[in-house]
């Protein structure tokens, strides 16, 4: 049996906006013409949604969050109360810059804390973990936790949310039972891989 989709009655859902099976949309939201949003996604109350934007499935959007044109959520991204996005690097009032849209791409599994800030133009990593009220200026590798203001690498994150704690360049999820492995590139820059 197929699984309804919910629009609360003081949501308004343009025409042209898509909506996957088991959307989720709640008090006071507002999605454009445009919008694709994935599967079992779910908008928090007072949520906005621009057209153009696209989300995966399974997204949880919660309360008083913004998704501006460009921005675009994979598979099972969560995103905090109240984080922001922003759309154009140098906004000015009186220039229309509409043309200058900046793509903002948020990777799989990965979450956004809340009242954190997410400079348009940058992507942030599959299953990474943007910490509550951090500014997130660069791209955020994958796995990796950031903090802070501007926000700063300060560990690695596993799918499960687990931090990973490596010794000899090796680290399990304590959940998942899941290994990972910590290499660096040829530029000395480390990452995280499943392995």
């Amino acid at each position: 049996m197929p699984n309804p989709q919910y629009i609360h009655p003081s949501a308004v859902v343009d025409e042209g906006a898509i909506l996957g099976e088991g959307v989720k949309v709640w008090h006071f939201c507002h999605v454009m013409s445009g919008a694709r949003l994935g599967t079992g996604t779910s908008l928090g109350q007072n949520t906005f949604v621009a057209s153009g934007v696209t989300t995966g499935t399974n997204c949880k959007v919660q309360n008083n969050v913004s998704l501006y044109q460009g921005v675009t959520l994979g598979d099972d991204v969560f995103l905090g109360p109240s984080c922001v996005f922003t759309n154009v690097i140098n906004p000015r009032s009186k220039v229309v810059r509409r043309d200058a849209y900046a793509p903002t791409a948020i990777g799989h599994g990965a979450s956004v804390g809340a009242n954190a800030t997410i400079l348009c133009g940058v992507t942030i990593g599959k299953h990474a973990f943007v910490g509550a009220g951090a500014v997130v200026l660069r791209n955020v590798a994958d796995y990796a936790i950031v903090v802070g203001n501007p926000a700063v690498q300060n560990g690695w994150m596993s799918p499960h949310g687990c931090r990973l704690e490596f010794s000899g360049g090796r680290a399990v999820c304590p959940e998942s039972g899941e290994e990972f492995v910590l290499v660096k590139d040829s530029s000395g820059s480390e990452f995280v891989k499943a392995g």
